[in-house]
């Protein structure tokens, strides 16, 4: 039985087979990591906390498909595929998937319509990607 990767992949669908790299999976997460811990600084506006807090989720997502062997051709089903990368469910990726319809609307319209518990939720779910994340890594 074709794995979820396997399923996805293939002409006109939005993963491809490759290579895990190490240095590239390392860097995803050292920028994940840094720009998680930037999020928290309450002393940024909070556009840029949600804007430094989706992006750290991304790159952090991106490691965990990058650490399966698989490459994304578009920025949301990274979030799609964390309960197959990383093992986290629902409660994680309907945030991230509001998150990322927010983030769109503000790129493209516009429109970034976020309050304190949305930037909240996403630095919740963003800390629990990262742990997952961070267990994947081979000790230092």
């Amino acid at each position: 039985m074709p794995s979820a990767f396997e399923n996805l992949c293939g002409p006109g669908k939005p993963l491809r087979a490759e290579p895990p790299d190490a240095a590239e999976f390392g860097g995803l997460l050292r920028s994940g990591k840094a720009r998680l811990a930037d999020a928290g600084t309450r002393t940024l506006s909070l556009e840029s906390r949600f804007d430094l807090a989706y992006n750290a989720v991304h790159a952090l997502s991106l490691a965990a498909l990058r650490w399966h062997g698989y490459r994304s051709g578009n920025r949301y089903i990274v979030f799609q595929m964390l309960p197959h990368t990383v093992g986290l469910g629902p409660e994680v990726w309907r945030v991230l998937s509001k998150c990322h319809d927010i983030r769109n609307l503000g790129e493209y319209e516009g429109d970034l319509n976020i309050d304190e518990r949305i930037v909240a939720d996403l630095l919740t779910a963003c800390r629990a990607v990262a742990a997952r994340v961070e267990a994947l890594a081979p000790p230092e």
